[in-house]
């Protein structure tokens, strides 16, 4: 972000957002002031700065979700720099605890020198949970719309997750992403293997994509994992300990592929990381103390940040049990 018009096209944008997801009139304005002062903060402190405003939704509540990333100069003390007044040199604003202060819920990261992750929440009502799993996509530089997609649901009190890759980058590969996450959502109660199983059978009328799904453990347990071509997934233990999990060759709507299924042990504050090959896959959390114990979508955005390249779509999923 460059210029200090953005934080007024950013605040329209969310006030346009707020009202067409009905909000309510003190929220909409809430959200507008975050919007803002995200925006005020990348423009004036930040390198490489952006914003992300998007729509989410619980049960049938619909909710707005605002990601502020940059690559510096990043924050000695985030909860320091969150407290009014400290991030507004030279403006009227009220800094980033306007932010904690409006949000329903908040999360961040940062680090001096590697910059800040800043994720926020703002719902019509009151929240009191961290959500369990959060993704990210980017499309390729230059395409409107990303082939990579991840889902999320939770069916008979199981949590499941969803990355796929379409292949190749655009619209079609794009269609083949969608067409993967809407059988996800449609499809019957089961383990990883069966619905992968079902969305094999789901696609045959795209150019077909790698995915991979994961169910986990409500507590503690054994994570289960079904996946087909170039979708990398790890567990990560909370120290640091990084334990990369099998995908078959094969491609989604296309031929007969083997599907088999895999389970790990997958313990208490164990992290599950899945992404794309748009994401390089010699990352490390232990590279970035603290990050572990940070919330799901501000790890994914970390990992997006910092591994993800520009010449291929990219997709990043993170999921937590204990969440």
């Amino acid at each position: 972000m460059e210029s200090g018009s953005t934080g007024s096209a950013a605040r329209r944008a969310a006030e346009r957002l707020g009202r067409r997801l009905e909000l309510g009139e003190t929220r909409t304005a809430d959200l507008a002031i975050v919007a803002a002062e995200l925006t005020s903060n990348l423009v004036k402190h930040a390198e490489e700065g952006a914003l992300l405003l998007r729509p989410v939704r619980r049960e049938r509540e619909a909710g707005v979700e605002l990601i502020a990333v940059d690559s510096g100069p990043g924050m000695a003390d985030l909860a320091i720099s969150s407290q009014d007044g400290h991030s507004t040199v030279g403006t009227l604003g009220i800094g980033l605890g306007a932010i904690v202060r409006q949000a329903s819920w908040f999360d961040g990261y940062s680090r001096p020198g590697r910059g800040s992750v800043l994720a926020v929440q703002i719902w019509p009502a009151e929240v009191d949970e961290t959500p369990w799993a959060g993704g990210l996509t980017r499309p390729l530089s230059g395409e409107p719309v990303s082939g990579d997609g991840y889902a999320v649901r939770t069916i008979e009190g199981r949590h499941q997750v969803l990355v796929a890759d379409g292949l190749g980058h655009g619209p079609l590969a794009c269609v083949a992403s969608d067409a993967a996450i809407a059988a996800f959502h449609a499809a019957p109660p089961g383990s990883p293997a069966a619905v992968v199983q079902h969305l094999h059978r789901s696609m045959s009328h795209t150019r077909g994509a790698a995915l991979a799904v994961a169910e986990l453990p409500p507590s503690t347990g054994v994570l289960r994992y079904a996946g087909l071509g170039n979708i990398a997934a790890q567990v990560v233990t909370p120290d640091g300990r990084q334990r990369g999990l099998v995908s078959l060759p094969g491609i989604a709507g296309h031929q007969r592929p083997v599907i088999r299924e895999y389970e790990y042990p997958f313990g208490a504050d164990a992290l599950l990381v899945m992404h794309s090959d748009g994401v390089v896959d010699r990352w490390r959390l232990d590279d970035l103390p603290g990050l572990v114990d940070r919330s799901p979508l501000v790890v994914a955005a970390t990992l997006l940040r910092d591994a993800g390249t520009r010449r291929d779509d990219a997709c990043v999923l993170v999921a937590r049990a204990s969440a």
